[in-house]
């Protein structure tokens, strides 16, 4: 990857997923997603039918500096999809920075932003295009995709924020489940939820 401090650079966004001048992209495939489904079972069907290298969802992103100060702007394209009750989801994190936050900005599709702390507060806000949250620090994030075509966010986060992806299979998954609710979706507890280990000093 390389970054070129302090040189704007024009960024082609699409609305179907993706970011021409890119720095970098990453994606995850159906192989990725063990543990992240509380349905095993149905994880596994899905493997066993589409096979490991399905692609759930990708990340194009852009950094043209790191460290306080520089911001990583970028979209998040996961694509539609069920595991037994579960709407397909993103792996979900907190900040390793924990008080960084970061805004979403629905692009296209519909989905939910699924947020808990580690103290027990949750919520989940659905985005449809031109809609946003404001994820504020110390809040676990993921990504739900509850429509039936891809669901685009455009994001935006400090540099020096990282990601800690270990906190939710830590804790059993997270605290809640966004499931089929008829042609709709609500929110599940999760009975495999343990609590979240406390911030790191």
């Amino acid at each position: 990857m390389s970054i070129h401090p302090d040189i704007p650079v024009l960024l082609d966004v699409s609305a179907t997923g993706g970011i021409e001048g890119r720095s970098r992209r990453y994606e995850k495939f159906q192989g990725d997603m063990a543990g992240v489904y509380r349905d095993d079972t149905a994880w596994e069907a899905a493997v066993a039918e589409h096979g490991a290298d399905e692609l759930v969802y990708w990340v194009d992103d852009h950094r043209y500096q790191e460290g306080p100060g520089a911001l990583i702007v970028g979209t998040s394209t996961l694509l539609p999809g069920r595991i037994g009750d579960e709407f397909a989801v993103t792996r979900g994190h907190i900040h390793a920075v924990s008080d960084r936050a970061e805004l979403y900005y629905c692009l296209s599709g519909r989905g939910v932003m699924l947020l808990e702390t580690l103290d027990g507060q949750s919520s989940a806000i659905e985005l449809t295009p031109g809609k946003a949250v404001n994820v504020p620090g110390h809040w676990i994030h993921r990504s739900v995709n509850v429509g039936d075509e891809p669901f685009v966010t455009l994001f935006c986060y400090a540099a020096d924020a990282g990601q800690d992806y270990g906190v939710i299979s830590e804790a059993g998954g997270m605290k809640n489940l966004v499931v089929a609710d008829g042609a709709g979706w609500k929110l599940a507890p999760n009975p495999d939820h343990t609590g979240y280990r406390a911030a790191e000093a």
